[in-house]
Parts: structure tokens; C-alpha cells; sequence
């Protein structure tokens, strides 16, 4: 199970206004374990103010350039990109998970394939992890990359794109979109919805080439695209989405003091493993998660958004019936096995068990 390393700042380098890119190393015994694939992400703790926050960025390097590097930018209210954009300076010390994630597909040196991307904001910093590893390896494939901001100002990896570009003459397109900002091709101004992506499959895009799509950035935007890609004949499992904050809250969480008499002394028995070690303790069926009764149960188990956008608290269910409120990480075959985010998943059955380590 992953557990937290530290890891040295040795570059922070502003991106745009109000980004930045930290490069990262790992201790001399840590460095198998930040072995990366292209599209994965990092999670981070820190403590502010006596409170322990936990935050994922995504990996912006190409697997290739031996260094580890994540790019983070400020949100408003937001505490940890905040001080990272603030006050993060080379020499400090950062607490992280091994990455993370399944954002990605397996590389393929001998085929030739054709992706498409489709980046919105900060969003775009996993897919040039991907765009750089799989361009490399994989010389005979070509990469669209519909890319939305706001503005000129706001195109996070601008220059480093631009060089891409020229490094793959024929082999990566970039199409920027930007919502406030008039440019010559009237397509290429606004918000990216259905006529837009229309347009985009009509004139610009083939889709019937496309191997793979990957889609990161609002949620709004990718579940447009996500849906226009299989209108215009995309399979499921050829589109991959990368999430990390969700606009949708899902089903309100029940809640125990709405419940009745019975449901309230409604009880399981949860069985957990965690690092080879198995614990088993009783836990309400309502009002407390499997993430929530393993944490209160003194055990370190792993998590990171608690909104169910990310996959760090995976964990197999083996026995017992369970049922998740949110998911936007998992696949489908992933909840045909099993597997569970344990911060959205609560137990139905009376008895429950539970791996993190499968």
C-alpha cells in the first residue's frame, strides 16, 4: 500500500500568472518507487494550521525526461495551491504518495496509432505527459490536442507546446480554443459544448482514426465531449477521463439522524486489510463511509480527495454487499470486480470484507 515519502523541491518555475511547476526529487531509496506512467498523478499532504490537507497534481513530464515534475495552479479559497504558488521554494521538503492513476494506455512501440486529446485549463497537465511519452515511444503514431483557456495569457506549457510542435512536424496538431479572446477562425472562440464538437469532427477532426481520446479539465466540459465523442461513434473504452474536482455532488449523503430507529442501530461487520494486516470492527450502515470507519478504526488508510474524483482509496470488496454514492474514477469492469472507492461507499449487507492491498 502507498505510503507518504519525502520528496526535495529543486525548481519552481511560474508557468502563468497564477501557476507554477515544481520539480521533485525523491530520496536515493525512494526513486524506484516515483517510477512513473505518463498521465499519472501525485498526492500530496500538508498541514495548515494544525489541519492535514491532501491535494493530487498531476505529473506534466514525459517519461523520458528523468525528472519529476507536477504542475499546480492556484484556485480561489484554495490553501495548498495557494502557498505552493506563494510561498513553495526550491530546497523545501514535500510529502507525497507514489503516483497514482490510470490515465493512460499502454505504449505500443511497433503500432502506429492516432489520439486525440482534449484539455481544458490546468487540465492539460497530464495530457502533455502523455503527448510527450507517447510521441516518443511510439514513433509511428500522430496526437490531436483540442486545447480550451480563457485567454492567451492563461495557456499553461504555451512555449513548451510550440517546441513539441516543431519537435513532431506531422505528428501532434494543436488546436487552441479560448472562451474570452476573438481569433481568426470563429470556430476557435468560446466555450467548447456539442456545436462545437460538431464542428471540431466535421472539419478538423477524423474520428474514424482515433485510437484513444483523453479528456481532462471542468467537468462540464469533459462530460460535452465525452458524450460527443460517442455520438460521433467513439466506444467507451476508447475515451479516458482524468477528474480531480467535481461540480456534481451526487445523492445528498444520508444522513443517521434522518434515518429510523431501526436503520439507526443498523450495524456491520467490516473486515479490512490494509499492508497484510486485517482488522475487524463494527460500523454503522448509515451516516459514516468505509474510508471514514477504517480511519476512525486507527488504521492508515489511503485517500486523497474524498469525493470520490480520484481512485488513491481503491479497495476490492470481497464479501458482502456494498453501494457507492459518487464515482468518477473507476472503470467499469474495475465495479464488475469489485473494487470500490471506499470514501463514497457504504455497507448494505450485514457483513463486509474489504482489501486495499488486491
Amino acid at each position: 500500500m502507498a505510503r507518504f515519502h519525502s520528496l526535495q523541491v529543486t525548481d519552481v518555475r511560474r508557468e502563468t500568472r497564477d501557476a507554477v511547476v515544481v520539480t521533485l526529487a525523491p530520496q536515493d531509496e525512494d526513486r524506484g518507487a516515483f517510477d512513473f506512467t505518463q498521465g499519472q498523478y501525485l498526492t500530496f499532504r500538508r498541514k495548515f494550521d494544525g489541519e492535514e490537507l491532501r491535494r493530487s497534481y498531476s505529473i506534466c513530464a514525459g517519461r523520458d525526461e528523468g525528472v519529476l515534475k507536477v504542475g499546480i495552479k492556484r484556485v480561489d479559497g484554495g490553501c495548498f495551491s495557494t502557498w505552493a504558488n506563494e510561498e513553495l521554494q526550491i530546497g523545501d521538503t514535500l510529502e507525497a504518495m507514489p503516483p497514482m492513476g490510470a490515465f493512460f494506455t499502454a505504449i505500443e512501440p511497433e503500432v502506429s496509432k492516432s489520439y486525440l486529446g482534449f484539455a481544458g485549463g490546468s487540465g492539460i497537465t497530464p495530457v502533455l505527459s502523455i503527448i510527450k511519452t507517447t510521441l516518443a515511444r511510439e514513433p509511428g503514431s500522430r496526437f490531436t490536442l483540442v486545447y480550451a483557456n480563457r485567454q492567451i495569457s492563461s495557456i499553461m506549457f504555451r512555449e513548451e507546446l510550440d517546441d513539441l510542435k516543431n519537435t513532431y512536424l506531422g505528428r501532434l496538431s494543436i488546436l487552441h480554443v479560448l472562451e474570452s479572446e476573438a481569433q481568426d477562425i470563429d470556430l476557435f472562440t468560446g466555450r467548447i459544448d456539442t456545436e462545437k464538437c460538431a464542428a471540431l469532427f466535421k472539419y478538423w477532426i477524423d474520428l474514424n482514426s482515433v485510437n484513444a481520446a483523453f479528456i481532462c479539465g471542468p467537468e462540464p466540459m469533459m462530460l460535452t465531449v465525452a458524450a460527443a465523442l460517442r455520438d460521433h461513434g467513439l466506444r467507451d473504452e476508447q475515451i479516458k477521463f482524468e477528474l480531480f474536482a467535481s461540480s456534481q455532488p451526487g445523492r445528498a449523503r444520508r444522513k443517521t439522524d434522518s434515518a429510523s430507529a431501526s436503520d439507526r442501530q443498523a450495524a456491520c461487520e467490516a473486515t479490512v486489510t490494509l499492508d497484510g494486516a486485517t482488522r475487524v470492527f463494527r460500523m454503522p450502515k448509515q451516516g459514516q463511509t468505509l474510508l471514514e470507519a477504517a480511519l476512525d478504526n486507527k488504521m492508515d488508510a489511503p485517500y486523497a480527495c474524498k469525493a470520490g474524483v480520484c481512485s488513491t482509496c481503491r479497495a476490492k470488496v470481497l464479501e458482502g454487499e456494498t453501494e457507492m454514492e459518487v464515482n468518477h474514477a473507476l472503470e467499469d469492469y474495475e465495479v464488475r470486480q469489485g473494487y470500490v472507492l471506499t470514501c463514497q461507499c457504504y455497507p448494505l449487507s450485514d457483513r463486509v470484507v474489504v482489501s486495499y492491498d488486491q
